[in-house]
């Protein structure tokens, strides 16, 4: 199998609800709309928020962005008036995560990655 582009598909309760949650609160870049869904740019890949009406998938579903700096983003999205789920912490794995979740409850992890974590190093000088 060859894949040649992917993208995440969320079918939210509420398409404006969401829709307006992935552009204006958090901001995400719009790639192409198009009659009843929005991708988003999301990193190197794609959000797709479509259709509608249907159960959201909460369980088990998580969506992992990088970001460059968590305080920030924190304090950007706290005054958009974002919930945050859980507090921004150092993980065993060494990342700096906090989450927070969409209206329909899926949950968004924020990531920084610090400066001395392996994920930075360049492989191909050590």
């Amino acid at each position: 199998m060859e894949v040649l582009s992917s993208r995440v598909l969320l079918r939210p309760a509420d398409p404006v609800a969401s829709t307006a949650f992935y552009r204006d609160v958090l901001g995400l870049a719009v790639y192409r709309e198009f009659p009843g869904g929005t991708v988003f740019f999301l990193g190197s890949g794609f959000l797709e928020v479509s259709g509608g009406g249907g159960v959201p998938p909460t369980d088990g579903l998580a969506l992992w962005l990088q970001v460059r700096d968590l305080a920030a983003t924190q304090q950007e999205l706290t005054e958009r008036g974002v919930t945050v789920l859980r507090e921004p912490r150092r993980e065993p794995w060494g990342l700096d995560e906090m989450w927070i979740a969409d209206p329909d409850g899926v949950r968004i992890v924020l990531v920084e990655v610090p400066a001395q974590h392996p994920i930075r190093r360049d492989s191909r000088t050590s």
